[in-house]
């Protein structure tokens, strides 16, 4: 059975009170996640609800040969998607249920309990010349009221307004304390529900994301020819959590994730600013202790840490000036761990993407020059929110398309490099029967002969692999260090760069077109991770495609890729800082002073050789499975490796140790699901009103986007699995489509003995499935 991993790294948009659709779509995402792993470890089951998921995966692997697994590893979210994406975080990394949020959703999203005590009206004299304002806007013909809302809901939403309207002016109405406590009611909730296996595999980390706003910023030095340094202010921070080397999983204390929530959704002008203050007052009201604020802070705000300014930082909402935070979610592909087939897809959920997030009344249309106070409040506000993701996905493709051109450059010289390996290999008698004694000798004679034979682009290449592998050490070693002491980069690269020049790795003619010094040569052994783990990557294509073929026995097939696998997983996890003792990182804490110490060390706990020698003793019993000519395949493969690096690593120098999957990017938005109902956000989402507020104003518009958003979540993720079958494999359009339609009723049933406001959306969502 083929097995292949379909990782999933979530990128959630805000979008104010929208919050209530995108956790429909997170349910539903929780939920695929629940179903493949329960498909995977027998010693879990399948949840109510995840039924018709679970079915789904098993037909692909019945019909496909194709076992499946579906996991989120990677979440980044701004403002609502913010929210969003940490309580998903949370299920995922502790198994707890995202049942309970629905509830609180649905009860506590609602104006009347986020408004803040203090800017309530006391009295129905409280402004009462408001009043008629507001009666005049909404009950006016052709108002926003009569034109969105059903008749049934008016009553609720004209009472609301009608409060909000009289609460305090020129002062944010929401109350960051109450918001602060919900958040918490919402762990406490997940918690008081229970915990399951988590959804990922326990070498498969999970990282996330938040994006927050700086309002005053944070200097940020920055080095020039002239003048050598200048300092400007960011305001942009990302807050990152993790599960590594926690035992159980554990993202963080649920202050810092309320800490997080909180400051990610402090949409300007409707939510206060968020402080530390806050939420150290509302945690002391609820008696609750915070055992690891001080560290989170020094990880969280560092610089304002250092200077004693952490608890007088302010914090905005985080789609101000990152609403799409793909940049973050790039970056940790870097040393994903590899034990099978993998299948990388972005996947971006936005709420509203051709709607506007804030749209004032009587702006002149598009085609018009706009007034004064429309281009100071676009400009402030909404041109940096409505940025599109170009540049996020001009990344991703330039990515794909280095891996591509890789991809090429190698079919179009292994003519020559299997040549070349023949030539020198070919009187071999033992050529076609690797052995654990012969492998390290065959692949030691290929790479001198490859560096003889590649003229002066071997000293590039070399100079170039030995910059790399020193950056990686540096990376390495600097996030061994305690977050407190990160504070400059610079300073441990160049004391590493020294030691590397003493012991005169880095001269002249050490990289030359002769082939390495044994100095070199030694110092690649020790640290060249890279090479080991782009080799074994190439030889998992190359795997894939000897299986691809019918005639070759489909055991033997699996028992190299599962090898493969495996070894790949021992050199990536080499290079996650959760894989060193507390030995380690005490050699790296006095990198600077004694880098070459710092060296030997990291060289000790790495044991690279004695992995080499295992891993040539499991492939070389595993070659031995597969028939002659696809055996030797492997090892050409396998010997001519140092051909292709040579040819190939100037490409790959920025990526090449991330997953070496092209990556595709797929969206889930009210436009792209259009099963049951066509016609995007303003055909299904009432919580669109009032500039993105308007879920806040009526439970039925909580009840209703809710529910599409569980729709449309089943209607795109149905898509996006079934666009994971192999090259060439498709399910018929009908057979997708009665997938969904059984998904559909499915949600229909589970969800009307609780959304009892939108009886007749209930009903006339039955008729439209069929």
């Amino acid at each position: 059975m083929r097995e292949k991993e379909l990782r999933l790294a979530l990128i959630c948009y805000g979008g104010v009170s929208l919050a209530v659709y995108m956790h429909g779509i997170t349910k539903e995402i929780w939920r695929l996640a629940r179903a493949s792993r329960a498909q995977h470890d027998p010693l879990t089951e399948s949840e109510p609800g995840d039924d018709l998921y679970r079915v789904l995966l098993q037909d692909i692997e019945q019909e496909f040969g194709l076992k499946l697994r579906v996991l989120v590893d990677v979440i980044a979210g701004a403002s609502a998607g913010g929210i969003n994406g940490i309580f998903l975080g949370q299920a995922i990394a502790t198994g707890q249920s995202l049942e309970p949020l629905t509830d609180l959703w649905l009860t506590s999203a609602d104006v009347e309990k986020l408004i803040d005590p203090d800017a309530r009206p006391l009295s129905r004299l409280t402004k009462f010349w408001a009043v008629p304002i507001a009666w005049f806007m909404l009950g006016r013909r052709g108002s926003t009221l009569e034109r969105t809302v059903e008749f049934a809901a008016r009553k609720e939403v004209r009472s609301k307004l009608s409060n909000f309207v009289r609460a305090r002016w020129f002062a944010p109405p929401f109350g960051g304390k109450m918001f602060s406590g919900l958040l918490l009611d919402a762990f406490d909730a997940m918690a008081a529900a229970g915990s399951g296996a988590p959804l990922l595999p326990p070498e498969q980390p999970l990282d996330l994301f938040v994006t927050v706003t700086d309002f005053h910023g944070y200097p940020q030095r920055l080095r020039l020819h002239s003048p050598e340094e200048v300092v400007e202010t960011e305001h942009r921070l990302i807050l990152s959590f993790s599960d590594r080397r926690s035992q159980p999983r554990y993202l963080g204390d649920p202050a810092e994730l309320v800490f997080a929530a909180r400051a990610t959704a402090s949409f300007p002008g409707a939510f206060p600013p968020f402080t530390i203050e806050e939420l150290d007052k509302v945690l002391a009201y609820r008696k609750r202790e915070w055992p690891t604020r001080e560290a989170f802070l020094t990880r969280a705000l560092p610089l304002q840490k250092a200077v004693g300014a952490a608890e007088k930082t302010i914090l905005i909402d985080g789609s101000v000036l990152a609403n799409a935070p793909f940049r973050p979610a790039i970056a940790a592909l870097r040393d994903r761990p590899a034990r099978r087939e993998i299948e990388r897809r972005f996947v971006y959920i936005d709420p509203t993407p051709n709607l506007r997030a804030v749209r004032l009344p009587g702006v002149a249309p598009d085609t018009q020059l706009p007034g004064f106070f429309a281009t100071i409040f676009g400009a402030l506000s909404d041109i940096p929110r409505e940025q599109p993701i170009r540049d996020n996905l001009d990344t991703i493709e330039a990515r794909s398309r280095r891996i591509r051109r890789t991809s090429r450059i190698i079919d179009a010289i292994r003519p020559e490099v299997e040549q070349a390996i023949e030539a020198a290999f070919g009187k071999t008698l033992f050529l076609n029967r690797p052995t654990p004694s012969r492998l390290p000798v065959w692949r030691a004679k290929a790479q001198d002969m490859a560096a003889r034979q590649s003229g002066y682009a071997y000293a590039s290449y070399g100079h170039l692999k030995l910059s790399g592998v020193v950056e990686e050490v540096v990376l390495l070693l600097f996030d061994l260090l305690p977050s407190s002491e990160r504070q400059s980069i610079s300073r441990l690269r160049s004391a590493i760069w020294s030691a590397v020049r003493e012991a005169g790795i880095a001269d002249v003619g050490a990289l030359s077109v002769g082939g390495a010094t044994d100095a070199v040569i030694q110092f690649f052994r020790n640290h060249d991770l890279g090479f080991r783990i782009r080799r074994l990557r190439l030889l998992a294509q190359q795997i894939e495609e000897i299986g691809a073929q019918d005639d070759c026995p489909r055991d033997a097939v699996e028992l190299v890729r599962t090898v493969i696998f495996d070894e790949l997983s021992r050199y990536l996890t080499r290079q996650m800082p959760d894989f060193y003792d507390d030995d380690m990182r005490a050699a790296a804490a006095k990198g600077c002073e004694t880098p070459q110490a710092a060296l030997d060390a990291l060289a000790a706990a790495r044991d690279l050789q004695l992995v080499d020698n295992e891993a040539d003793t499991a492939l070389a019993n595993a070659l031995a499975a597969l028939p002659r000519p696809e055996r030797r395949r492997m090892l050409l493969t396998y010997l001519g490796f140092p051909f292709y690096d040579i040819a190939t690593l100037p490409l790959l120098a920025v990526d090449g140790q991330d997953e070496f999957q092209p990556v595709k990017v797929d969206r889930i938005a009210p436009e792209d699901a259009t099963a049951i109902r066509e016609g995007g956000a303003e055909a299904t989402l009432k919580g669109i009103q009032f500039n993105n507020f308007g879920a806040f104003f009526s439970r039925t518009y909580r009840e209703n986007d809710y529910l599409w958003g569980r729709l449309h979540g089943a209607d795109r993720l149905v898509d996006i699995v079934v666009s994971a079958l192999p090259k060439g494999k498709v399910l018929p359009a009908g057979r997708v489509l009665a997938i969904k339609n059984r998904l559909f009723r499915s949600i229909l049933r589970q969800e009307r003995p609780r959304l009892l406001r939108i009886e007749a959306l209930l009903d006339s969502l039955e008729r439209e499935i069929g």
